[in-house]
């Protein structure tokens, strides 16, 4: 059996700078003498995801928590800086990062070479499978290709909205993934979910009455997503990365919310999605 827990590097992008950036929004970078990360606010690292992504950003008692939370305040104390996750909706959150809006995403976005002609990549901090999810008593739906034509509900501008383009046009969009899996109860109102393995699981550990079609449809790999021309940053997330795999962090975080570890995942026989 084919085991990884080691990263993979990053997709290499060709370099380019990031154009449109008026001397307005560069004014309002307050980055502080001395920065070499280029912060939007000196000695604090913000960083972005959903905050509808449960188990990995959602609001609990009025705080943004989460895997993905965790994870990102783990980086920024690795790196000497004061955490401060955001939200931001995920069909702009690319538009925000290249707007100057926080310094980096840290919100499940997997790797693909489409985005990484717009941002800058992380080595992966996880890897989770694309996979199907149908109402708990659904046997119509039993492989992917039983997809064809039918009722599919995803997040707008998501990994899983390109794969459900592939097998029909009848596709509902959401913001949020849970929700989504919440309306596979609803009777008519949808024929299956494509998100995240662990996000559908659980769901199912919740109660929620949905059931997995198979294997994953592919492996993803999430990582943090940073504007092309900060490379100090990038240069620093990745150190802190690998200092929280080495010193025990990352495990403990990543059993807290799982119950296992993220980067120990069976890649034998399936598609590392790019």
């Amino acid at each position: 059996m084919k085991k990884r827990n080691a990263f993979i590097t990053a997709i290499a992008a060709t370099a380019m700078l990031i154009t449109g950036c008026g001397s307005e929004e560069k004014d309002a970078r307050n980055t502080g003498a001395g920065s070499d990360y280029n912060l939007l606010k000196d000695g604090q690292l913000t960083f972005a995801s959903s905050g509808l992504y449960k188990p990995f950003s959602f609001q609990e008692g009025g705080k943004l928590t989460g895997f993905d939370v965790e994870i990102g305040t783990a980086i920024a104390e690795n790196m000497g800086l004061e955490p401060n996750p955001v939200t931001s909706p995920w069909e702009t959150i690319t538009q925000s990062l290249l707007g100057n809006k926080f310094d980096a995403i840290i919100g499940s976005m997997a790797i693909t070479a489409e985005r990484a002609e717009r941002v800058n990549f992380s080595d992966p901090y996880y890897y989770s499978g694309g996979m199907i999810f149908v109402p708990a008593g659904n046997d119509d739906i039993t492989s992917v290709e039983d997809l064809e034509g039918k009722r599919i509900g995803v997040v707008a501008q998501s990994t899983y909205d390109t794969a459900a383009q592939k097998y029909t046009d009848d596709i509902k969009y959401y913001n949020s993934d849970v929700v989504a899996l919440n309306d596979l109860t609803v009777k008519g109102r949808l024929d299956a979910v494509i998100t995240a393995d662990v996000v559908g699981f659980e769901a199912i550990s919740s109660g929620l009455e949905i059931k997995e079609v198979g294997k994953p449809l592919w492996i993803e790999q999430p990582a943090v997503a940073v504007r092309k021309d900060d490379k100090k940053l990038l240069e620093g997330i990745n150190e802190a990365i690998q200092e929280m795999v080495e010193d025990g962090t990352y495990e403990e975080i990543s059993n807290k919310w799982f119950e296992r570890n993220l980067l120990e995942v069976d890649l034998e026989g399936i598609e590392i999605l790019n």
